[in-house]
This record gives C-alpha cells, sequence and structure tokens, in this order.
C-alpha cells in the first residue's frame, strides 16, 4: 500500500511561506513536493495526502538497530498520526503530518542518528554486505555512483522518479523491483562483470552491454547525461527504444517474508506488514519483543517487507507468533502479499471504502485470483495511489460501492459497477469463474486474460 506513486493525478505545487513557517515553529523552510504524478516525498518536500502531510525515506546505513527502529516508530506516533508503511520498494513513510510538525519529525530523526539518503535512488538489495551468498558487496559501487552524479557539472536534471539498482545477486536480490538503469553482477571466467540494461525489471529490462567494474560509472554516467538533455521527465525507457535485447535475466519470485538460509548457519527472518502498513505501537512491540528473542538489525526489503537479522532457524516460531501477533505477515505464501492496497477510509480523507475490509473480503471471497500471477488493486478512490499502473483487476471506490476495472488503472472507467452489499456475492462468482474455467497448471492471470472483460463482467453481474 502507499506506494511509491503516492503523487496520484494533482496538478498543483503548495508552498508553506516563510512567514507560515515560523508561525509554525520553524517549518519556514518547508515546500511540499510537486503533486503531478511522478513526484517524491522527502522530509525536506512532504506531500499533501488525504490522511495529511506524508514524508518518505530510505536510511543511509543498510539496516536500522532496535533502538533505531523504536525512535523511528515514536517520532511518528508523536509528529505524526502513528501510522508507517513501507513501500513496494522498500522504502519507509511517515503519514499523518502537518506543517507543525515535519520539522520536529526530521529533527527527531536526526537526533536517533539516522540518516535519509537525498536525491537520486540507487538502491541495493536489503541483506546487501550480510549475504555470504552474494556474487559481490554493489555498496562500494553505489557509493562511487552517488557521489559522482552528486559532483557532476553542470547537475544533472533526472526525473524525480528515475532509479537505479546496483544488484551484487544473493538471497534476496532485485530481480523483480522495476529501474530505469539495472546493473547485476555476474561472474564470467572467474572474474565479475555487471549487467548493464534499462527499464523493467530483471525479465523485462533492455540489455544493453556487460561491463567490468572500473568501466561502470563512466558507462551509466554518459547514460544520464542523455537523460538529462532529453529533459527533466526522461526515463530509462525513453533510452531503450532502440537498444531492445532478448537477454533479460530470469526474475526471482522469492518473497522476503519466511526463512531465509545464507549459509554457514546464518539465517534472516522476515515479515510483510499487513497490507504494507503498521500503527507505531505495534511497530515498537514486535522489535522490543524481537530484540529479546536476540535481535540485533533491521532491514527494510521491497514487497512491504521488514528482514530480522540475529536470530537463529530456532527462533523461528517464536519469530512468526510474534509477527503475528502485532499484524505483520511471515508467510511467503499469504494471500495478502497479492493485493495492493491504498490507506482507504479512516485513515484518507478522499477515500471512499475501508481498502482493508475489502481486501479481507478477497481473501475470504476470492482466494482463487490470489495465487500470485496478479496483484489485485484496492483503491480507495480514482487517484489509485497504492498502484498507479494497469492492473489486471482493481477494485475502486465509487459513490455507489465499487467500480471494477478490468486491464486498466483505478483512473479508468470502470467496467461495471458493484453495490457495497454486492462486493461478496461477486467476489465469489468471480472465485468460481476462475476456479471452474483454469485448464490444469493454468495461472489466474492466463485464466482471466483467455476469458476476457467480457466473461468477467458477466460472472460479477452474476445473480
Amino acid at each position: 500500500m502507499g506506494a511509491e506513486d503516492a503523487a496520484g493525478s494533482w496538478m498543483d505545487v503548495e508552498r508553506v511561506s516563510a512567514k507560515e513557517g515560523s508561525q509554525a515553529g520553524g517549518a519556514a523552510s518547508i515546500v511540499l513536493a510537486d503533486r503531478r504524478r511522478g513526484a517524491c516525498p522527502t522530509l525536506s518536500r512532504p506531500m499533501q495526502t488525504g490522511d495529511g502531510l506524508l514524508v518518505r525515506l530510505r536510511p543511509a546505513t543498510p539496516g536500522l538497530s532496535p533502538d533505531e527502529m523504536i525512535a523511528l516508530a515514536r517520532a511518528a506516533r508523536r509528529h505524526g498520526n502513528g501510522i508507517l508503511d513501507i513501500t513496494a520498494r522498500g522504502n519507509v513513510q511517515i503519514r499523518g503530518l502537518s506543517p507543525d510538525t515535519v520539522g520536529p519529525l526530521a529533527q527527531a530523526i536526526a537526533e536517533a542518528g539516522i540518516v535519509p539518503v537525498q536525491g537520486l535512488a540507487i538502491e541495493t538489495p536489503p541483506l546487501v554486505g550480510y549475504d555470504p551468498t552474494e556474487i559481490c558487496n554493489p555498496l562500494p559501487l553505489a557509493a562511487e555512483l552517488r557521489s559522482t552524479v552528486e559532483a557532476a557539472l553542470p547537475p544533472l536534471i533526472l526525473a524525480p522518479k528515475l532509479s537505479i539498482i546496483v544488484d551484487g545477486g544473493g538471497c534476496l536480490g532485485l530481480g523483480g523491483v522495476v529501474a530505469d538503469i539495472r546493473l547485476m553482477a555476474e561472474v564470467r571466467d572467474e572474474k565479475v562483470l555487471w549487467r548493464l540494461a534499462l527499464a523493467g525489471d530483471a525479465r523485462t529490462a533492455t540489455v544493453v552491454t556487460l561491463l567490468p567494474a572500473d568501466a561502470v560509472v563512466g558507462v551509466v554516467m554518459d547514460l544520464l547525461r542523455q537523460l538529462s538533455a532529453l529533459g527533466p521527465m526522461a526515463r530509462g525507457r525513453d533510452l531503450a527504444v532502440a537498444l531492445k535485447d532478448e537477454g533479460g535475466a530470469a526474475v526471482s519470485q522469492r518473497h522476503p517474508a519466511g526463512v531465509h538460509r545464507l549459509g554457514s548457519g546464518r539465517v534472516v527472518l522476515g515479515a510483510a506488514l499487513a497490507f504494507g502498513q503498521i500503527e507505531a505501537e505495534s511497530l515498537i512491540a514486535f522489535v522490543e519483543e524481537t530484540r529479546a528473542l536476540g535481535a540485533v538489525e533491521y532491514r527494510l526489503a521491497p514487497d512491504h517487507a521488514l528482514l530480522v537479522l540475529g536470530l537463529t532457524l530456532k527462533d523461528a516460531e517464536a519469530f512468526s507468533d510474534c509477527a503475528a501477533r502485532w499484524g505483520l505477515r511471515p508467510d511467503p505464501d499469504d494471500k495478502s502479499h497479492h493485493i495492493a492496497v491504498c490507506a482507504g477510509r479512516g485513515a484518507c480523507a478522499s477515500s471512499m471504502i475501508d481498502t482493508k475490509g475489502t481486501a479481507r473480503q478477497l481473501m475470504a471471497h476470492a482466494p482463487a485470483l490470489l495465487d500470485g500471477s496478479l496483484a489485485v488493486h484496492v483503491s480507495g478512490c480514482a487517484k489509485g495511489c497504492a498502484h498507479p499502473a494497469a492492473a489486471a483487476l482493481t477494485l475502486a471506490g465509487a459513490p455507489t460501492g465499487y467500480g471494477l476495472v478490468v486491464n486498466g488503472a483505478a483512473s479508468a472507467v470502470p467496467s461495471v459497477y458493484i453495490g457495497e452489499d454486492k462486493l461478496a456475492p461477486a467476489l465469489s462468482h468471480l472465485d468460481a469463474l476462475v476456479r471452474n474455467e483454469k485448464h490444469a497448471g493454468e495461472s489466474a492471470r492466463a485464466c482471466l486474460t483467455r476469458l476476457g472483460a467480457t466473461r468477467i463482467i458477466a460472472a460479477v453481474q452474476q445473480e
């Protein structure tokens, strides 16, 4: 939920004046993020959402200590509405802020010793430097690339959401995460080389070349200069058009939740936030209990997940019980992982439905849809913050209940409307359609694609 494109489709830019900021207790420098799709909220540029201002941050260090995690949760409780998100890309969001509280939040985070990454998003896998199965540690290359970008003259003007992945491999790589520029380590003739690809995940990206380590920064800088020259909204796909190559690597489908054995007796335990969100009190309790079990570090991970380092295999059952008790999902096969959910009614003024309640109805009445082959999007309104791109199925809040969009975004005209009291039977009919029509070995996505929108709509409208 609350994923990386929380900008919606608003078009204005709001600013807090110096006079207003001084009256608000030191928030004079706050500038709201550009609310057009593609803007990124940060501590210095929060974004207005339906439940107040939102900030997003990624710590500069690979992980956070128990004390740092607790300090972050307490800051969210004190200065926001006490709700934190972990996004689809593994960033943390703090919600429900006001112009008065953004500055104190930033100060509290600084006092806790947490340093957010600024500027261009250069992402590395969540277990970077800890996973012995990595081909190599990508942090030095990522740091060199970041410092070179920051020192570039003239400065590069890049799209706000442009991202680079530097993936050294290992247990939980970033193969399933979309990026504009992707660097993936591989071994050739006992040498580590970097596969450079553009636009997409590891399966769909356009492969450009294979580079030795000492050539990577120069080549990537050339690409960034080309993007800068194309304009402030240019993305990797704009460079990929003429370079299509079908040699993309396979995408890892392993979910961060569950038990990850790294060899040499090292184990990492993971759990996803239920629908990407957790209350500060629950997060504090989870950290305190897992610290008592022996946890020493926490790492944010894609798919709304949190990884816990320092525990052993014998702690797995106690960890799982603890995670479930505080609203996290430790099972990698949990069906909720396949539902993209926004904040919803009660947390967002724009939402017309209880999105989490709707997601629970999906799990109860249409489990056949949630086999992992597709993501079902539940959006409180037409903005589609949790999943701005098209989804196979989207349930969006409407004045009369729900609008079902087939193969489209929440902003699209619904294929059919479902009354609020008709949702459970409509989902049951859709579940039955997939179960009855699916061929042996066929996924839910493939089945729905073959049946087409007309059959889907007919099933939903069935009395």
